[in-house]
C-alpha cells in the first residue's frame, strides 16, 4: 500500500496536460477489467478539462500520476456529473479515490452551486463515497435527458440492457445530489425512544440510506443478477442460478 501522506490532491491545471495520455489509457483499461465502460475519452478532451479548471488530479510529491476526475455539464447547467474517476493501480486502497471525489464534489458545488450533481456507477465503493457526500439513489428518470450524455453509454458492454429497458434502468446505480435538499445532508434523523421488555430505555436514530448500506449492497447485486439473466435469455443463453450466492456469500 502506498503512503497517502505522499499524495497531493488538487485542482488540475494546464501544467498537467502531459498526464493526459496516461489518464485516458488507464480509464480504458479499468473499464475493461470491470466489464463495463464509460464513453471513451481522448487525451485532447482531458486536456481541455484541465485548461477549463474542471478537473481534479492526484500526484505524488515527486510528480508521479495517481488519480483523476473531471466535471461534465448537461442540460444548460441543470445537471453536472463528476465523471471519469480513475486511480492508478499502484495507489488503490489508499483512500485517494475518496479524497478525489470529495475535491471534485466541492469544485462542482463552487462552480455550479444550483446544479444537481449525479453519477452512474456499478462500484459499491464509489456508492459509499457518494453516499457520504450526500448523494441519494434515484431512478433514471431523475437524471439528465441530454442525448449527448446517454450516447456515452454506447461504449459500455451493457448498453443493450439500457436499450432493452428503454433507458429507464441498467446495471449501473443512479445517484443524485440535489442542492435544493442540501439541508437534509446536515440534519440528523429524528431520535426515537425504545423500551425493551425488561424495562431498559434505548434512544435510537432512524436509519437512513448510509445506515442501510448492507441491505442496499444486496439489492444492487440482485438487480445486476436479474438484468444479466434477462440479457442471457434475450441472447438465447441459459442463465445460471446464482441467487443464493448473491444473498448469502
Amino acid at each position: 500500500m502506498s503512503d497517502f501522506n505522499n499524495i497531493i490532491v488538487r485542482l488540475a491545471t494546464p501544467d498537467d496536460i502531459h498526464y493526459s495520455e496516461t489518464i485516458t489509457e488507464e480509464m480504458a483499461l479499468s473499464a475493461q477489467v470491470r466489464g463495463t465502460g464509460i464513453s471513451r475519452r481522448s487525451p485532447e478532451y482531458v486536456k481541455r478539462k484541465m485548461e477549463e479548471g474542471k478537473a481534479v488530479i492526484a500526484v505524488t510529491k515527486d510528480n508521479t500520476w495517481v488519480g483523476f476526475c473531471y466535471i461534465e455539464v448537461w442540460d444548460h447547467e441543470k445537471f453536472v456529473a463528476n465523471s471519469g474517476l480513475v486511480v492508478s493501480p499502484a495507489f488503490r486502497n489508499t483512500g485517494v479515490a475518496k479524497e478525489i471525489k470529495s475535491k471534485i464534489f466541492d469544485l462542482s458545488r463552487k462552480k455550479f452551486p444550483n446544479s444537481k450533481i449525479f453519477g452512474l456507477t456499478t462500484g459499491l465503493a464509489v456508492m459509499k463515497i457518494n453516499s457520504g457526500l450526500g448523494y441519494k439513489p434515484v431512478t433514471y428518470s431523475e437524471l439528465t435527458t441530454d442525448e449527448e450524455f446517454w450516447k456515452g453509454c454506447q461504449s459500455c458492454v451493457n448498453f443493450d440492457i439500457l436499450t432493452m429497458k428503454q433507458r429507464k434502468n441498467c446495471i449501473c446505480t443512479a445517484m443524485l445530489f440535489d442542492p435544493a435538499k442540501e439541508t437534509a445532508k446536515v440534519e440528523m434523523p429524528p431520535i426515537t425512544t425504545v423500551v425493551t421488555p425488561d424495562g431498559h430505555v434505548h434512544k435510537k436514530r432512524k436509519r437512513e440510506f448510509k445506515g442501510n448500506f448492507k441491505l442496499f449492497e444486496r439489492w444492487v447485486k440482485l438487480k445486476k443478477y436479474v438484468m444479466l439473466r434477462e440479457k442471457k435469455k434475450t441472447d438465447g443463453r441459459k442463465p445460471g442460478n446464482v441467487l443464493f450466492k448473491i444473498f448469502f456469500w
